[in-house]
């Protein structure tokens, strides 16, 4: 899974359907100090931060991440979306960059921006910029996550703001390869569909390894949403199912 708010476009961690793409291409050698990792998946659907943004289809999604043993680290992420029910063309891409590395045992930091691409999308302005950072928690065979990523104003967020807060939680069963997942998110500002501006997002769901790099995921997600009568409906509760492969 890419890491922390990286996910979350791609990922979201639980709410993107980068669900459960974990990197793990590495072209290392003996004395390099550069990894470079990749990742594919199936998912039933793209949800970002709950939303449903492939209009209920399956969608196809990659990306790639070149990290320095320092800790800095750039990357790209694509997803296909529904261009006739989004609104956005037909694809998704991310570019992002920034530091990860341990702030001490068992605590680790990730801050970075990320720029959301649609190259396909209609006349307007839907390209964006958003700054995030995380904390995670290791203990025992718990993990915890929360971040914050925000948005400034831009043209592309109708000249205002967005503010998103998370939290992840996953358990690893012992003596298997199941890991149960948990996420709760909030959003203040343009990318929601509340009349008010103000959403919570969430999912629970479990992801295993099934065969070398190869993992499924599913997960229950949804979130908040005021959708007019008769228009579709992008925050619809819904199992997503995701297969993915690391390299």
């Amino acid at each position: 899974m890419l890491t922390s708010i990286r996910s979350l476009t791609a990922a979201t961690i639980l709410s993107t359907s980068a669900l459960f793409a974990v990197p793990a291409f590495a072209q290392e050698e003996s004395e390099s100090s550069i990894t470079v990792s990749a990742n594919v998946a199936i998912a039933s659907e793209y949800r970002f931060r709950g939303v449903d943004l492939s209009g209920g289809d399956l969608a196809i999604q990659g990306g790639v991440d070149v990290a320095h043993d320092s800790g800095f680290y750039i990357g790209t992420w694509a997803s296909s979306l529904d261009e006739d029910t989004v609104g956005y063309g037909a694809t998704e891409l991310d570019i992002y960059g920034g530091w990860s590395g341990n702030v001490t045992e068992g605590l680790a930091l990730d801050v970075g921006v990320i720029q959301y691409i649609y190259p396909n999308a209609g006349p307007g302005e839907f390209d964006y910029t958003e700054f995030y950072s995380s904390l995670g928690f290791t203990f025992g065979p718990a993990e915890a996550t929360v971040g914050v990523a925000y948005a400034p104003e831009q043209d592309s967020l109708g000249g205002t703001d967005n503010l998103y807060l998370y939290t992840d939680l996953g358990v690893g069963i012992p003596g298997t390869p199941v890991t149960v997942t948990g996420h709760l998110g909030y959003t203040d500002g343009f990318l929601t569909y509340t009349n008010d501006s103000k959403a919570f997002d969430w999912s629970i769901g479990a992801e295993a390894a099934v065969y070398g790099p190869v993992s499924v995921g599913v997960a229950y997600i949804g979130a908040e949403g005021d959708i007019p009568v008769g228009a579709y409906d992008f925050v619809d509760d819904a199992f997503v199912f995701t297969l993915s492969a690391s390299f």
